[in-house]
């Protein structure tokens, strides 16, 4: 194929273009697979530290590691070609100083060939994405519900119920975007401030339980697709794909009980004689 007919992905500054345009769609993808389905219809694939829950069965993100996502991140690049794939930082990847952040975000850059990473953080972050966009690595900004601070928030709650908190929160939205993100993430916040917020910013809101103000969506895959019991109040379920699983996989038990598989079909013939 030559490289005029070689599909060209989604970049950075195309998505920063999108700012008060035609809405951003993205999903989480951890996998080839779920990469390739979902590659056509999103502008970027998010290779979340959520695969820590999602995938791996901890009760947080905490625990996932670089290496981790570096892993699921080469596979989703490998399952991709249209959307721009952006890559999660892990808890304690980042926090310490800028330079560890870009140690680390070179690293997941060069050994995944994903285009941009994501780091969660409000103003105390805005020195460390300011450093690693000046070095050329694109950051997206994450802030409202922060998974990996769940601890000093107290769970998965919701932010800006109060007013008394909405100067905190745009603060933080502000600096992450002063400090040179190309788009930032609303998590789990209130429809009046993410609108505020997405009104004020010049760079794309991507809401994830943030109301349809925001300039683009995303939501975890598997959320959406059916799988778990709770369902979050911001998630949409577009399938039921855990049911559909549990029943193909309850009818192949029967067939291989019951010997009807493999059947002839299904079985390599003797060899002729």
């Amino acid at each position: 194929m030559s490289r005029q007919n070689e599909q060209k992905r989604v970049t950075v500054p195309a998505i920063k273009a999108r700012k008060g345009n035609d809405p951003i769609v993205s999903l989480t993808a951890y996998s080839a697979n779920s990469a390739r389905i979902a590659d056509p219809y999103c502008d970027f694939l998010l290779v979340g530290d959520s695969v820590g829950m999602v995938v791996h069965g901890f009760e947080t993100t905490l625990p996932v590691t670089v290496d981790m996502m570096i892993l699921h991140g080469q596979a989703v690049m490998r399952g991709s070609k249209h959307a721009l794939v952006v890559v999660d930082m892990p808890f304690g990847s980042y926090e310490k100083s800028p330079e560890q952040a870009f140690s680390n975000a070179s690293r997941i850059l060069s050994e995944t060939g994903c285009g941009a990473v994501k780091i969660e953080g409000g103003a105390e972050m805005a020195k460390t994405v300011h450093f690693l966009a000046r070095r050329g690595i694109p950051v997206m900004g994450h802030v409202g519900l922060m998974p990996q601070s769940v601890n000093n928030f107290g769970g998965f709650k919701t932010q800006g119920l109060h007013q008394s908190d909405w100067p905190r929160i745009e603060g933080d939205a502000s600096a992450i975007a002063e400090a040179g993100a190309f788009a930032i993430v609303l998590e789990g916040v209130v429809e009046p401030l993410a609108a505020k917020i997405t009104r004020d910013l010049f760079i794309p809101t991507i809401g994830i339980g943030a109301s349809n103000q925001c300039d683009g969506q995303i939501l975890v895959m598997e959320d959406m697709l059916g799988f778990g019991a709770f369902v979050p109040k911001f998630v949409r379920r577009y399938g039921n794909l855990e049911e559909q699983m549990a029943e193909a996989i309850k009818h192949y038990a029967s067939d291989v009980k019951t010997r009807s598989f493999p059947a002839e079909k299904e079985t390599y013939s003797k060899p002729e004689e």
